[in-house]
């Protein structure tokens, strides 16, 4: 564990060092946002109907776009080949970094969202069914992103593949976490939908580390 704490503690110093990677994400989720009551009017029952897709569609875009930095710099500058080598299990290093991208991004994302539910109307009663969801649901983007990330490291145009690699991939996340806020504004309930994002990380938060640390040795082969 004193690796994985070491690690961690590295990434989010270098986060701070390099927030030019990280303020964009927030800036393009706030903007794109914003943008959708420009387009389609401020009639304010028709932004209610559609908040909860805006918030996660924004989201997975936003968190897409530092995903690309996950591994990238560490394969560059030859830290990759350092942690690979190190004595400490390799898929342990992974979740340091998958935890560190995530208390750097989808944290934030969090803390945005109901600035974001309230430009676009949302019902009060579906504000906590809408943080519940995307603590659970972000990490899940964060994880398989992460996946992503480590298989297209060193490919040609891996910044290009890695969106069209992952986003099947995230749609039984976007599908239950709108249909989760939906659940909690329409009075139905947001709780079999949280079950299953639930069950979504349970079962990715283990397996991620151990696919990205096979990933990361074949990419330094």
């Amino acid at each position: 564990m004193s690796g994985f704490s070491v690690l961690l503690m590295r990434e989010l110093r270098l986060t701070v060092r390099q927030l030019g990677d990280l303020v964009p994400a927030l800036v393009f989720f706030l903007l794109a946002a914003t943008l959708f009551p420009l387009g389609v009017g401020p009639e304010p029952n028709l932004l209610a109907r559609i908040a909860s897709g805006i918030v996660w569609v924004t989201a997975l875009l936003s968190s897409l776009l530092t995903l690309d930095r996950l591994f990238l710099g560490d394969y560059d500058d030859g830290s990759l080949e350092q942690l690979v080598l190190s004595p400490q299990p390799l898929a342990l290093l992974a979740g340091a970094k998958l935890l560190a991208h995530w208390l750097t991004t989808g944290l934030p994302l969090i803390l945005l969202a109901p600035l974001v539910a309230l430009l676009l109307n949302l019902p009060s009663e579906a504000l906590g069914a809408m943080l519940l969801a995307m603590l659970l649901g972000t990490p899940v983007l964060t994880c398989i992103g992460g996946i992503g990330a480590s298989l297209t490291l060193g490919a040609r145009r891996g910044a290009a593949l890695l969106p069209l690699l992952v986003l099947p991939l995230l749609l039984p996340v976007l599908i239950f976490g709108v249909g989760a806020i939906e659940g909690a504004a329409t009075g139905l309930g947001a709780r079999p939908h949280l079950l299953i994002l639930g069950a979504i990380l349970a079962v990715t938060l283990p397996l991620a580390p151990l696919a990205i640390a096979a990933a990361l040795r074949q990419a330094t082969e």
